[in-house]
């Protein structure tokens, strides 16, 4: 394995339900086994020395899912909040929400703001939850928020990459690595921006049973890669000799 630095994975969660009905078991099961696993490799990165950790928890096409499952989901996001605090504060994780927050509970919306609080001065993993989230929205509202920005627009200057990014919900480093699980190969409307040059890793492994040693295939796989982000690496230049 190569010494390539990783700073920012990130993981769309994907095999609950699936996971739970292997088991003839109802897919809110699945579901308490994916937070598990949620715990396991957040502590995973922490040890690992990864800066930056972003899963996508709850998109905002989940809520066409069956009424009894999102309010199944939002009630287990409370809950766990609660519950894996503490151990997260003493880990020296950082907790930040993005996402379209202004549907949620407003307990929800309060157990999101404690542990916002409760962690903003860690300096170890930085955990974001993308929650009600869509990358095109988020890009969405990145345009409206710059429009109304009076700083900006008396600028009076073209839009560029580097000032766009600031009004995205996540403006610090993109990902390095996408980890998907389940077997799906596609982005699903996350972070479309952010992932425009991100390695990209498919395994069939479902999220519930995805733990420390496919984390580190996957890092491993991330560690094989030549990322060129459109250019040519040394040894594809083509050095024309001199013909006499």
């Amino acid at each position: 394995m190569s010494n390539k630095i990783i700073s920012h994975i990130s993981v769309i969660m994907d095999g609950n339900g699936r996971w739970a009905n292997q088991r003839n078991m109802p897919r809110a099961y699945g579901h308490k086994e994916g937070i598990k696993a949620i715990n396991k490799i957040v502590l995973a990165c922490s040890h690992r020395q990864i800066s930056q950790l972003s899963l996508f928890a709850f998109s905002s096409e989940n809520w066409n899912r069956p009424d009894h499952e999102v309010q199944f989901l939002l009630k287990l996001f409370e809950d766990s909040i609660t519950k894996y605090i503490d151990d997260l504060h003493s880990n020296n994780v950082k907790i930040e929400f993005i996402g379209n927050l202004e549907s949620f509970s407003p307990k929800l919306l309060k157990n999101i703001s404690q542990a916002e609080n409760i962690t903003r001065d860690n300096t170890g993993l930085k955990l974001n939850f993308a929650i009600n989230y869509g990358g095109q929205w988020d890009i969405i509202n990145a345009v409206n928020r710059m429009l109304d920005d009076v700083n900006f627009s008396s600028q009076n200057k073209k839009v560029n990459a580097v000032d766009f990014k600031k009004y995205l919900c996540l403006q610090g480093s993109s990902p390095d690595l996408l980890i998907r699980t389940a077997g799906e190969q596609r982005l699903s409307n996350f972070m479309l921006w952010q992932h425009a040059y991100t390695e990209l890793y498919f395994t069939d492994c479902l999220w519930p049973d995805f733990n420390e040693k496919e984390l580190d295939v996957a890092i491993e796989y991330y560690q094989k890669r030549t990322r060129k982000f459109g250019s040519l690496k040394p040894s594809d230049h083509i050095v024309k000799k001199d013909v006499k």
